[in-house]
């Protein structure tokens, strides 16, 4: 009924506002905005309505959440990094009805899900700055999916990223594109030298296992990425704990996503994190290599590595 046309990983670095504004970092994180403006050019092309943010600057503590209220208006300032988001204004039309329908899946998936239509709740930022760039003229609805996920399965996450592109698919009258706002690794600059990080990664252990990771994505090493991925998440600071990537992997299939990742924005550092925009092409798949949720599997173990990140 409806179709998933993208999906891809995104960067949110509150520098890329910074870089907007008079200063001397102004217009360094312009490959990243640059980014950010085709995958907007790629989305309009395939006629897509609706984009869905997995947000890792929502954090919840119990559950899947879903902000899909019809609009959201007004002024953020990052409580994280004020110095770098400040007083940036915002306005989005949601999509309640698509939502409602990704909810009601999820939870048929065995992923307790709740969809929130009728709230205050506005979007985080890993939400904001992409769609500052891809949609500054409303020409999309948004929905943010919490990806913040402080007591939550890696399977869960994949499953719940099936279950969203069953929902599109089967009962959406729609074009919809995921993404998967959060970096690769997430170690932050210790406190004092983030000056001298403002464009390297922390380690060059760090940095080099992210080399590695996008090269298996450009190979479409995807059964040797899935089965690391707990370990990944763990060893590289998964921002998020990398619930993101599962929930994009699980929407395309994980283990049996057969296709190589075009890079838009070349892997670059900010911080001390390892950030990138790439495209992940969307093929047919069937899912039985999606992990089951979590409470389903025997004895309660985790699938894939640890049970917590």
């Amino acid at each position: 009924m409806g179709k998933l046309a993208l999906a891809a990983k995104i960067t949110h670095v509150p520098s890329m506002y910074l870089s907007e504004l008079d200063g001397p970092q102004k217009g360094f994180r312009q490959a990243a905005i640059d980014g950010h403006y085709e995958i907007s050019r790629r989305c309009r092309e395939l006629g897509v309505d609706t984009i869905v943010v997995f947000d890792t600057h929502w954090l919840v503590n119990a559950n899947y959440h879903i902000n899909c209220a019809p609009h959201w208006e007004g002024v953020y300032t990052s409580n994280e990094l004020p110095h770098f988001i400040n007083n940036m204004a915002y306005s989005l039309d949601g999509n309640p009805e698509l939502g409602r329908i990704i909810a009601k899946v999820c939870n048929e998936h065995g992923v307790e899900t709740m969809a929130h239509d009728a709230t205050t709740l506005a979007p985080e930022y890993g939400a904001l700055v992409p769609m500052r760039y891809m949609n500054s003229d409303q020409h999309f609805k948004c929905i943010s999916v919490s990806a913040l996920l402080t007591v939550h399965y890696l399977n869960d996450s994949a499953r719940l990223g099936w279950a969203i592109r069953e929902a599109i698919e089967k009962y959406y009258d729609g074009t919809v594109a995921i993404l998967a706002s959060g970096s690769l690794s997430h170690r932050f600059a210790q406190n004092g030298q983030a000056p001298n990080f403002s464009t390297k990664v922390w380690s060059p252990f760090l940095e080099t296992l992210d080399h590695r990771v996008v090269e298996m994505w450009e190979n479409a090493e995807w059964k040797t990425f899935c089965e690391m991925l707990p370990e990944y998440a763990a060893k590289g600071h998964g921002e998020g704990f990398m619930h993101d990537t599962a929930m994009l992997l699980g929407a395309l299939g994980w283990s049996d996503y057969d296709q190589k990742v075009e890079v838009i924005t070349p892997y670059f550092g900010s911080s001390g994190t390892g950030q990138i925009n790439a495209i992940f092409p969307v093929s047919p798949q069937t899912g039985d290599a999606v992990p089951a949720p979590q409470a389903s599997t025997e004895n309660g173990t985790f699938i894939y590595g640890a049970s917590r990140l």
